[in-house]
């Protein structure tokens, strides 16, 4: 069994909590005892903390200034651009997808022409807080890459603290601001912090000065086209450095019922200056070229579709001996199985691809 590396199982909590930030240590020591709590504490220790609190209050207080001057905005649409480049300008993307794109099928999809890949949604509270939740959603290894980890937020301090703890095993950071579900819904994240543009902005700012790698984005967007522009250029200005853009609004939730409307992808590169991905009615690798096509966009993402074909990026697929088939679905469970075995994959993971492989 090859090894997994999960830098973050108990064994790394020491180094992590050198990180914390300062809203997150005094947030802590309230809901205990209050201040008595140090007397247990060391003063070379009480130092460490103190010298990190210091730090982490000024990445907080600087998310709360005004936004980027133009010589500031440029220098930020450079310096994604650059990133974007030392990825190799991947176009190719597996969608972060809840018990979905786990590291067994982002190494499959990677055998098969994706270029990059997006860990499931975490969320950043649990992440923080719970070993258990770590070790069992966050795993990689040393061909896993380009890897942008995905949290679900509504607290910068705590996304910012959980953040730091995957931010030496990624290339970049991820905020959903894009789930429309229910779960979303109550806990107040993904597309239902859509009315809260402070507190998306203060999210993206917070994670943009306090990480070593850059903070991306994904969203749906708004009915209105001038409110979503408005909405991408904001993000822009508060330091995402890549922009993912579902074509369609938090209410459109069935993707098989809504067309996703590549028009206002089209629009949204148009306005901003960061490379842009597109997502929504891929259905195979020709809509991925059409795509890119049509919008302008610098890559495409897929969920559903490349449940159903890990290897729709897979240049093969546009031959007709390449065609995707059931037999073919098969083939694919097989090599899914087997990195499941190599690295260890939780069955409710494992049964979730066998019905999109082979269950339909």
């Amino acid at each position: 069994m090859a090894a997994v590396c999960n830098p973050l199982a108990c064994g790394a909590s020491a180094a992590c909590r050198r990180s914390l930030t300062a809203t997150s240590l005094l947030n802590r020591a309230s809901r205990a005892c209050g201040f008595a709590a140090t007397s247990r504490v060391s003063p070379s220790t009480l130092t460490r903390k103190n010298t990190c609190v210091t730090a982490a209050e000024q990445v907080l207080t600087k998310a709360k200034q005004p936004a980027m001057t133009v010589s500031s905005a440029e220098l930020h649409a450079n310096q994604a651009w650059e990133f974007w480049k030392r990825l190799g300008s991947p176009k190719y993307q597996v969608a972060p997808m809840v018990d979905q794109s786990e590291l067994a099928f982002r190494m499959l999809c990677f055998k098969y022409g994706a270029t990059a890949a997006y860990t499931p949604m975490l969320h950043s509270r649990l992440f923080l807080e719970d070993p258990k939740y770590r070790a069992e959603h966050f795993t990689t290894c040393s061909g896993d890459r380009p890897l942008f980890v995905q949290f679900c937020a509504n607290n910068p301090a705590t996304l910012l603290e959980a953040a730091q703890l995957v931010q030496d095993h990624c290339d970049a950071v991820d905020i959903n601001l894009g789930c429309p579900q229910r779960i979303a819904r109550k806990g107040k994240y993904g597309a239902f912090l859509m009315e809260q543009m402070e507190l998306i902005e203060s999210l993206v700012t917070a994670l943009a000065q306090g990480l070593k790698v850059p903070v991306t984005c994904k969203i749906r967007v708004f009915p209105d086209k001038e409110r979503t522009l408005a909405y991408a250029r904001m993000l822009e200005r508060a330091g995402c450095s890549v922009l993912a853009v579902h074509g369609r609004t938090r209410e459109q939730k069935t993707a098989k019922a809504v067309r996703a409307d590549w028009d206002i992808i089209k629009a949204v590169r148009e306005a901003v200056s960061i490379p842009v991905l597109a997502n929504g009615n891929i259905r195979n690798l020709q809509d991925v070229h059409d795509c890119i096509a049509y919008t302008g966009v610098e890559g495409v993402m897929s969920a559903e579709s490349l449940l159903e074909d890990p290897a729709l990026f897979w240049p093969h697929r546009l031959t007709p001996e390449g065609a995707y088939t059931a037999l073919e679905g098969v083939r694919l469970m097989k090599e899914y199985l087997d990195l499941a075995e190599q690295y260890p994959t939780p069955m409710r993971m494992i049964r979730g691809h066998t019905f999109s492989l082979i269950g339909q």
